[in-house]
């Protein structure tokens, strides 16, 4: 039998690991997500977003520049409180799983950013993205984190992992389920019926968040050199933070 999940729990977990320099980081927000947007721009789709996973709202809000009609479903009912009193009654919310939840129409666009790694059954989930609310000509922006970034790799010849897709304890606090690559990200979507048209990813990355967290605070690194690597990334996608697929309505596989 499954084990039920705690979304706030997770959500609890994710907290404490950020406040213990761990999990989340200013890396993340400050550096990773205005560079995931950039690299989303040039496909996205006039009119409606769809984001799956908004968990407090600081993703969703770099997209307010670009969109005035966003929804937002997120399984935790106290990181979307949390949302709503950042970003009010500019986003519309609902509090489900995107397993059970029933949306009212299709989107132009739906984002799925470092959510697939969380779920039990990520096919079910991008099925229900391609079949039921994903709109003609409309666009899945689809990321996670990279199982092969340099990071990652540098970890495992250091023997404090495993082997490249390893889920870490703090990843597993977090409830990541597994660590994607750009093949196993791939097989996820095809096997959903979603036609893949771009492939990228998002920043090079040899040095884990909290080397990149505690660097950020010092002049080392300059913008220059951030762009360096996000320019960097977009050669080389297997070596990226996060890896991007860009996706299409394909034919149902009900």
């Amino acid at each position: 039998m499954e084990k039920p999940r705690d979304f706030n729990q997770e959500s609890k977990d994710s907290d404490a690991l950020e406040s213990r320099h761990k999990y989340a980081y200013s890396f993340d927000y400050d550096v990773i997500h205005p560079y995931m947007i950039r690299s989303f721009q040039p496909f996205f789709r006039p009119g409606s977003l769809l984001e799956l996973g908004s968990f407090k709202g600081e993703f969703t809000r770099r997209f307010l520049e670009h969109f005035d009609d966003i929804t937002c479903v997120e399984a935790s009912d106290e990181a979307l409180r949390e949302a709503q009193s950042k970003l009010g009654d500019r986003v519309s919310y609902i509090n489900a799983l995107f397993e059970h939840v029933t949306l009212p129409r299709r989107y132009d666009n739906v984002v799925l950013t470092h959510v697939l790694e969380h779920l039990n059954d990520p096919v079910r989930v991008l099925r229900r993205i391609n079949d039921e609310w994903l709109a003609e000509g409309g666009r899945l922006f689809l990321a996670c984190p990279n199982a092969n970034a340099p990071s990652r790799q540098i970890a495992v010849k250091m023997g404090l992992i495993s082997h490249n897709a390893a889920v870490t304890p703090s990843e597993a606090e977090h409830g990541h389920l597994c660590t994607y690559s750009l093949d196993t990200l791939e097989r996820e979507a095809d096997a959903a019926g979603l036609n893949v048209v771009h492939r990228s990813g998002v920043f090079f990355k040899a040095l884990a968040n909290f080397q990149w967290d505690r660097l950020l605070q010092t002049d080392i690194i300059s913008k220059e050199y951030l762009d360096g690597c996000y320019k960097l990334g977009q050669q080389y996608p297997d070596l990226c933070s996060s890896i991007v697929l860009i996706c299409e309505r394909g034919a149902s596989r009900g």
